[in-house]
């Protein structure tokens, strides 16, 4: 995973965003069932600035790489899907990178 690449940092924002998404399995129960709110309040801000930033560099690997229609829906629509983060970096991040490094 290059950093230096707007891919790469978005497939890392990605992985964050989809790892913090699934941490509300955690700490929503803690929430609602053990009555402490604090570690969904702490996941919560960090899930609402990895979504704001997954969106963001989605929409700049879109322009950059001219993805078509069909793949930036589905780049887009992961983010509101558990686990559709680490999907789309299997399937579309992943091999986009790939193809990028054989090009150089």
């Amino acid at each position: 995973m290059n950093l230096k690449s707007t891919l790469g940092r978005f497939r890392l924002v990605a992985i964050l965003e989809g790892i913090s998404y699934l941490l509300f399995a955690i700490t929503m129960p803690l929430k609602y069932m053990m009555d402490i709110p604090q570690p969904n309040y702490v996941v919560g801000m960090a899930h609402g600035f990895l979504f704001i930033a997954y969106i963001f560099l989605a929409l700049t690997a879109i322009f950059t790489y001219k993805w078509n229609l069909k793949t930036s829906f589905l780049v887009l629509l992961a983010s509101l899907i558990p686990a559709g983060t680490f999907f789309i970096d299997i399937k579309i991040l992943k091999p986009e990178e790939q193809k990028l490094k054989e090009s150089l």
